[in-house]
């Protein structure tokens, strides 16, 4: 059973940065970052695989954001630069037993979500 837990959201003015951390308990072949701001899908936005390190990222967050993980593999950490207000969103943490969590159909598992505010 893979459990997960977020911290480190809050408000931000833009141009700053944030760190979200998220607690993995079991093992799952992927974890990722998932986000859904107001009357917005939910969006994937990075994911690492845990057997091989890969890591990848949607299009809006790529050179901004950056996913990584501890070595002991039980924390999930994004990075994120340079927000923008249209990065305000509630994150998520997800998992799945896939070999990328940027898909949601895919994700088995989901953390409670911690919001981010991004102030212009």
């Amino acid at each position: 059973q893979v459990q997960l837990t977020e911290s480190g959201g809050g408000s931000v003015q833009a141009g700053g940065s944030l760190r979200l951390s998220c607690v993995v308990s079991g093992s799952p072949l992927c974890v990722g970052w998932f986000r859904q701001g107001p009357g917005k899908e939910r969006e994937g936005i990075a994911s690492i695989n845990n057997s091989r390190g890969t890591k990848t990222y949607a299009a809006s967050v790529k050179g901004r954001f950056t996913i990584s993980r501890d070595n002991a593999k039980t924390t999930l950490y994004l990075q994120m630069n340079s927000l923008k207000p249209e990065d305000t969103a509630m994150y998520f943490c997800a998992a799945a037993d896939k070999w990328s969590c940027l898909i949601q159909r895919d994700i088995g598992y989901w953390g409670q979500g911690t919001q981010v505010t991004v102030a212009s």
